[in-house]
């Protein structure tokens, strides 16, 4: 089935980086059998190389190139077909090819193989969108190679949509681990940042976490910030979503509210929790005392959204 245009999903977070899109992922054209045959034919369909969680990069574009001579190899994965005029023509097939290691080859006339996390923000929507989405599927294919009822090596299948048990007949599918995160403030309007522990250095963000089975968003709201935190937040109000495929998360973004602002680290996933207020908050990260979530994080954009605007940070020679 085609889907919309991309600004027909704007939420009240806006446009975040990682969940913008301009591709018809074609479920309809997966089950078809000679699908990489027939597209392989078309001279507008173009191949996106992955590695490493590496992409090629020209520019601020993706780099998609011809398909090869001699096939898209053993295990392609169909992306879609766009839904917008970019370095490729609307309504060109993309096709998803994985290689064990960066090719030195690939990497011509100024281009560059370089990560989501270094990227993101400089691409525009179709290729934000497609690296997105190859990233994801493709941690999902190096993850579960064989079935997990009999152990048996699976084969992709469906444009590399689905992996099929060849012993027991059952298919398996991408998971998607959904997960909460929250910007909590108290009745000053000041906002509650965490520390985790497995981060380096003072980095500071929203607090998160997995959503546990049988549970509601909102419960997991809840539940989370009170065992990192110790805060009892209440009236959860959803805002927005992005995909985080590292490896394979989507991130649903949360205001939440409290009455009671004594915090405390619990001191396992959190080393510190702190609130701040807007100047506060400004003055921390402007010394370099602080820094917060990256650009393409849904932390940073409910962050700003509570701050009210753009967060200076200072530039990465002028820390201390």
């Amino acid at each position: 089935m085609s889907i919309p245009a991309p600004a027909a999903f704007v939420s009240p977070l806006g446009l975040l980086p990682l969940a913008r899109t301009a591709v018809d992922r074609g479920s309809e054209r997966r089950i078809a059998p000679d699908l990489f045959e027939t597209i392989r034919a078309d001279a507008a369909t173009r191949v996106m190389y992955f590695a490493k969680g590496r992409a090629l990069v020209r520019d601020s574009a993706l780099v998609l190139l011809d398909p090869p001579a001699d096939g898209f190899g053993d295990a392609p994965v169909y992306l879609g077909r766009t839904l917008e005029d970019a370095q490729v023509p609307l309504g060109s097939d993309i096709v998803l090819v994985t290689l064990p290691e960066p090719d030195p080859a690939l990497a011509v006339d100024g281009a560059a193989w370089a990560s989501l996390r270094e990227s993101a923000t400089e691409l525009g929507a179709l290729d934000a969108g497609l690296f997105v989405e190859a990233a994801a599927v493709a941690n999902w294919h190096a993850a579960h190679t064989h079935c997990p009822r009999c152990g048996a090596p699976t084969v992709p299948e469906q444009g590399g949509w689905v992996r099929r048990c060849p012993e027991d007949g059952s298919s398996h599918f991408p998971r998607t681990d959904p997960a909460i995160i929250v910007a909590v403030t108290d009745e000053q309007d000041r906002i509650l940042l965490g520390s985790a522990a497995a981060w380096p250095g003072n980095r500071y963000s929203t607090l998160a976490g997995f959503v546990e089975p049988g549970e509601s968003l909102e419960a997991a709201v809840i539940r989370e910030v009170e065992e990192e935190s110790g805060v009892v937040v209440h009236s959860p109000q959803y805002l927005g979503s992005q995909p985080w495929p590292f490896p394979c998360s989507l991130m649903l973004g949360f205001t939440a509210r409290t009455a009671n602002p004594a915090a405390r680290a619990d001191g396992v996933e959190m080393s510190d929790v702190r609130w701040f207020s807007r100047s506060e908050l400004a003055a921390a990260v402007s010394s370099g005392e602080i820094t917060i979530a990256g650009p393409i994080s849904i932390a940073r954009n409910l962050i700003e959204r509570w701050y009210g605007g753009t967060i200076t940070e200072p530039e990465a020679g002028a820390r201390p």
